[in-house]
């Protein structure tokens, strides 16, 4: 698994883009304003990167990033992602995506959402708690002294394999929530939001997680 496709080059998909590709990965780069207006990122990130459509990087990636703003996750194409494993990075925040009734209600979680719109893809969500100059600068190699630890969460035991891989790879331990359904305890305002920690200190804060509900704190 050597393509990256990342749909949303904005700060976490220009970070994962230059840590795959020092990985080892080739990268496929869209946004939604066409491939044209990535032609400065791609020339700074080398011959291993390209810029594509949004459809196209769906397609070209065997592994893809959805990272854009919550409000546009029905954007996403279906078709081209049909069977593959899509890492989800997105949070909620209603200041800038507008209500989301399913999310306010927590009924629901911002990964479910979009596991919902591509019903035949393996989404695992991943990358949404962390600030992306820290993922630029954070990694280590594998069994360093105090390495970050970042949380997933999926439904789909292999996929989350493949994405804990490449998390490894790119510099990070990686604590596994459980189903798609836990992912909310790393989102926006919890322990485990934006925090360095290594695992032990990652599933102590995920074990001290409380719903916004509980909290009194909407968004």
């Amino acid at each position: 698994m050597k393509t990256l496709g990342i749909i949303g080059a904005g700060h976490i998909g220009s970070a994962l883009a230059k840590l795959a590709i020092d990985a080892g990965y080739d990268v496929v780069l869209s946004n939604s304003r066409g491939p044209e207006t990535l032609a400065d990122l791609v020339a700074k990130l080398g011959p291993k990167a390209r810029a594509a459509t949004v459809q196209e990087a769906a397609a070209a990636g065997d592994l893809v990033v959805v990272t854009i703003p919550m409000k546009s996750y029905q954007s996403v194409p279906v078709e081209p992602l049909v069977g593959k494993i899509v890492i989800d990075t997105n949070n909620y925040y209603p200041g800038r995506d507008g209500r989301i009734p399913e999310l306010d209600s927590e009924k629901t979680t911002t990964s479910e959402l979009l596991q919902a719109h591509l019903p035949r893809s393996k989404v695992v969500k991943a990358f949404n708690h962390i600030y992306f100059e820290h993922l630029k600068a954070q990694g280590k190699p594998a069994g360093a002294k105090n390495r970050r630890a970042l949380a997933i969460a999926g439904d789909d035991a292999g996929a989350k394999k493949v994405v804990a891989g490449f998390i490894d790879a790119i510099g990070f331990d990686v604590v596994d929530v459980g189903p798609l359904a836990e992912g909310w305890r790393f989102q926006r305002d919890l322990p485990a939001y934006n925090v360095d920690l290594d695992a032990d200190g990652m599933k102590a804060a995920l074990g001290k997680a409380k719903r916004y509900a509980e909290m009194g704190k909407q968004g």
